[in-house]
């Protein structure tokens, strides 16, 4: 089963990208954060014919989360229950028998602002959310734009970066708590090169520089953690013509899309051109 997430920063803008993507790696599973699309704007038909059905969540100009998936999601949650925001940054729904959450968690602008205080708070409530879902469901993976890079080795500068929004230690500590959960971050179950990043700015030269941070994150629970064979960063999707600022994460976990576990499963070190888990005709479910 290969899943994935990425920042698309405006599917309308992206959309050509993310058909192409889709067609050379072939998710089972992918993740969508920053649609900066209404409902009525999703393109479905689009999507549809690529061979995916899509779960998405929208508003107009900011947010969004969507869901494309080789077989049609259950379950599906939108937004966090018991937590009331209008903003469109939570999508859940069930595959084989995983339960998938992507999250576009709040950037905070900074320290001082009003924005970061609303960051903390809904970390807390994306925490308290968690658990119990990791409760109900077990086998439970978490993907999205968390617009935290977790450690030192994440940041390309720490020193100028420490204090700042994206590595505060209030954020940090959030992140930790989810892994204080049991969940484990995908990307550090294996060996990775230095100064691997998800997000460069658009501006300073910054992807040419490699001034980047890794903030786009695959949380798995503890079952699916053993399952994990690769998970490596995209970068040469950030090096398109008018690229989104985030690079797509994938991982491969022994299973099939339906849930049967894999004795064993060739780790692969990039595309293998294999299609995973064909669904039947595929439909849009907004939520």
């Amino acid at each position: 089963m290969r899943i994935a997430t990425w920042n698309v920063n405006s599917l309308k803008v992206r959309l050509p990208q993310v058909l192409d993507w889709l067609a050379a790696h072939q998710p089972d599973v992918l993740c969508l954060q920053e649609t900066k699309l209404q409902d009525d704007h999703f393109p479905l038909a689009a999507i549809s014919e690529a061979g995916y059905h899509a779960i998405y969540a929208g508003q107009k100009t900011y947010n969004g989360v969507a869901l494309l998936g080789r077989q049609p999601g259950t379950g599906v949650i939108a937004g966090m229950p018991g937590f009331d925001d209008p903003q469109k940054r939570v999508l859940s729904a069930v595959y084989g028998d995983v339960r998938i959450v992507c999250a576009y968690v709040p950037n905070g602008e900074h320290i001082e602002s009003e924005k970061y205080q609303y960051k903390l708070r809904w970390l807390d409530a994306f925490h308290e959310w968690v658990a119990g879902l990791l409760d109900d469901c077990g086998r439970l993976a978490l993907l999205g734009d968390f617009n935290i890079a977790p450690e030192a080795r994440d940041v390309y500068d720490p020193a100028a970066w420490e204090g700042q929004v994206l590595f505060s230690e209030p954020e940090r500590a959030a992140f930790g708590s989810m892994l204080g959960l049991g969940l484990q971050d995908g990307f550090r179950l294996f060996d990775q090169p230095e100064k691997s990043y998800t997000w460069w700015d658009y501006r300073m030269m910054a992807f040419r520089r490699n001034m980047g941070l890794r903030i786009d994150h695959i949380l798995l629970s503890g079952d699916l953690a053993k399952l994990c064979t690769a998970c490596a960063i995209d970068k040469a999707a950030r090096r398109l013509e008018r690229p989104s600022d985030h690079a797509p994460v994938l991982a491969e976990l022994a299973m099939e899309p339906q849930g049967t576990c894999i004795a064993l499963l060739p780790q692969r070190t990039g595309d293998s051109g294999d299609r995973i888990g064909r669904g039947d005709e595929p439909h849009g479910q907004g939520a």
